[in-house]
């Protein structure tokens, strides 16, 4: 720390917090951050110290049959079949930017040019670590041996120290462009970009919605309209105003009813392989909230429809039934 420009002070205001080493083979951005699909991802060199240390939430891993393990992290030291190594990523990136599972390779070159195979045998459930895939430090050594020393490192101060810890790593560390990042700001960042594509799809489904609501009141209107001729019989032979309302309000709420009932098994059946494989569960209050909605301007039409077609003079619609 002397060498590096802490002066005492600085060295017992760092004194209790744990930091943790990690090795970085530079390469492209895997998290929701790159629009594209990456051919060399970055990788990170995990040490023996995080590996012990364990922590943060799996949305899966391949756990060895008969084993239980009471630590995933330590799947990235099991041996496997020469050429491969085993790897962990983040379940979004892997799911949505490299298109690959658990189970499956991520195919690279080492530093001599070979072709090295990185299987992934754990998915990190919305980590810090979305723009990275990670194996072992002795694995990275042996796959790219001159990249020597340390670029990124994980610090746990206390909350109440973090923006002091923070702007002191910084301002000492500043000639090697040290950064330092949260892990609250740095997850928020990914999440940015998921909320920005949900408002997006919400828009263009909510217009979506508005325009079928549209198109169901204008076809309820005319299917009511081409009935007038019946509508007219039936008042001429003695029914009430209020009791052909009732009918035809009825028969469109069937109608309604079962489109809206068709509709959504659909889409739960369209949705569910994304739902498993990610983890998710489904909105129920809002979903049920906008079939409600659909429904109640469903009706809403069909009843406008009807009181306008039973204003209709008795005389005219009979004369073209």
């Amino acid at each position: 720390r002397l060498d590096l420009g802490f002066s005492a002070a600085d060295s017992s205001r760092l004194e209790g917090i744990d930091f943790i080493p990690m090795r970085l083979l530079p390469g492209e951005d895997v998290s929701c951050l790159n629009l594209y699909r990456p051919e060399r991802p970055r990788v990170l060199g995990v040490p023996r110290e995080l590996i012990e240390r364990g922590g943060f939430s799996f949305q899966q891993f391949a756990e060895p049959p008969g084993v239980e393990l009471a630590n995933p992290w330590q799947l990235l030291e099991t041996e496997l079949e020469p050429g491969v190594v085993p790897a962990f990523a983040d379940n979004n990136s892997a799911l949505w930017v490299l298109h690959v599972g658990l189970g499956d390779d991520i195919v690279m070159q080492d530093e001599a040019g070979r072709e090295v195979r990185l299987r992934l045998v754990g998915l990190l459930a919305r980590s810090l670590f979305q723009s990275e895939v990670l194996i072992s430090e002795e694995s990275f050594k042996q796959l790219f041996p001159s990249r020597a020393g340390y670029s990124v490192f994980l610090a746990d101060p206390p909350a109440a120290r973090a923006a002091e810890t923070a702007a002191l790593l910084e301002s000492t560390l500043e000639d090697y462009g040290f950064d330092v990042t949260g892990t609250g700001e740095r997850i928020a960042s990914f999440l940015a970009v998921e909320h920005t594509y949900m408002s997006t799809f919400q828009t263009l489904g909510g217009l979506g919605l508005v325009l079928g609501t549209l198109g169901l009141g204008i076809v309820l209107l005319r299917s009511v309209l081409e009935r007038r001729g019946e509508l007219a019989t039936l008042r001429a032979f003695g029914y009430r105003r209020s009791t052909l309302s009732w009918m035809v309000v009825s028969e469109n709420g069937a109608l309604l009813a079962v489109g809206i009932a068709i509709g959504t098994l659909a889409g739960l059946i369209a949705s569910s392989p994304y739902l498993i494989a990610a983890g998710s569960r489904l909105p129920w209050p809002s979903l049920l909230a906008t079939l409600a909605v659909v429904f109640l301007i469903g009706m809403l039409a069909s009843v406008a429809a009807v009181a306008g077609t039973l204003r209709v003079p008795l005389l005219p619609a009979l004369k073209t039934n």
